[in-house]
């Protein structure tokens, strides 16, 4: 085993302004590495208490209004604000990516290891998606979708380039390895991000509600969900951080079984999670926590039956899925799964699979075993 603490660290990630599934992996490679530095294109958790005493160097986008709230705006200035961070005083170089993060360049002697939630959406598996649905007004649309092949062309070139500057690849899921060999020719070994399941217990008296809990945008399939229990009258809570025109068109529409909840506490969600009867997911995701996060409170899931949900479940144990991403399907599920019993203890026991301990063991031997290499 190498002496880590002798080793200058620095673990680089595309945005710290929200907090959701890449957040919480940056949170447990900072207990992992805690004499860690931090690089980022923006940063606005300054009362997030995990970086107060924190190193913490921002690009060149923080100090431009408007470009440093919306990435999307920023799109083409993000490369170059990673390729322009001075890494070369660092040993080991992580970057937790599903964008641009590891286009940082560093010195030959240096260890750079991308940590990959997947290759970046925009660029390759969700091009024509993201295409479609930004937001910024028709006018700026209309050019969007004018000048975005070409754009989206040369940084796809950059952004291949880039990964093949990185020394090793970690992908979140077998999905992501696939498309990692895919979209760069780079092989890659999978480590599961972390579950923090010491902070959710079992709860005996379930409540009758289903809950999902993500941000409001295009892919996250709000809509699907609001369309399937606007048919089925059932009680649904929806928990987002996203209040825009897709939020606020969809709670018009939503009837008086659907409940909102916009900004709440952690603690509030947690709660959530552990009295809801089940968690919907229904999306094409390459790995989720929040899933496994309901089923640390002993709460089945169901799951469209795709991706990354498959190589991890035991179905009709922990889970139930369903075939399309349709109300239809989703609703069939929901009847089936009111047919069938769950026990809560089998089901927390499936997400300890994915506890943080078992994430920093994987974490820190691939390290030591490269420095060793």
């Amino acid at each position: 085993m190498q002496n880590l603490e002798n080793k200058k660290i620095a673990i680089v990630c595309d945005w710290i302004k929200d907090w959701w599934g890449a957040e919480l992996v940056l949170e447990h490679f900072l207990k992992i590495f805690p004499n860690a530095d931090i690089f980022t294109s923006v940063f606005f958790q300054d009362n997030n208490a995990l970086f107060k005493w924190r190193k913490i160097k921002t690009s060149f986008i923080q100090k431009i209004p408007i470009l440093n709230k919306s990435h999307k705006l920023a799109l083409t200035l993000r490369p170059l604000a990673f390729e322009s961070f001075d890494l070369s005083e660092y040993d080991i170089v992580i970057s937790s990516s599903s964008a641009e993060s590891k286009w940082v360049i560093t010195k030959p002697e240096t260890l750079h290891i991308v940590y990959c939630h997947t290759p970046t959406r925009y660029f390759w598996s969700h091009y024509h998606e993201y295409l479609n649905m930004m937001e910024f007004g028709w006018i700026l649309n209309f050019i969007w979708k004018k000048t975005a092949p070409k754009i989206i062309h040369k940084l796809r070139q950059w952004d291949f380039i880039a990964a093949a500057r990185a020394d090793y690849f970690l992908a979140n899921s077998k999905n992501t390895a696939s498309r990692i060999e895919k979209y760069y020719d780079r092989k890659s070994k999978v480590i599961y991000p972390p579950v923090k399941t010491a902070e959710f217990s079992l709860e005996k008296n379930k409540d009758d509600y289903y809950l999902y809990v993500w941000r409001c945008i295009p892919y996250k399939k709000f809509d699907l969900i609001v369309e399937a229990f606007n048919k089925n009258w059932k009680k649904l809570v929806l928990v987002t951080n996203t209040d825009n025109k897709l939020y606020k068109k969809l709670k018009a529409k939503s009837k008086s079984n659907i409940t909102w909840k916009l900004n709440i506490s952690r603690e509030e969600t947690v709660e959530l999670f552990q009295k809801a009867k089940a968690f919907l997911f229904p999306v094409e995701e390459d790995f989720w926590i929040v899933p496994l996060e309901a089923q640390a409170c002993g709460t089945p899931v169901i799951a469209l039956k795709k991706w990354w949900v498959l190589e991890t479940v035991v179905d009709q144990k922990t889970w139930i899925f369903f075939e399309n991403q349709t109300s239809n399907s989703l609703n069939k599920a929901i009847k089936e799964f009111e047919n069938l019993s769950f026990n809560p203890k089998e089901i927390r026991n499936h997400a300890l699979r994915f506890d943080s301990k078992v994430f920093k063991e994987n974490i820190l031997n691939f390290v030591n075993k490269k420095l060793e290499d």
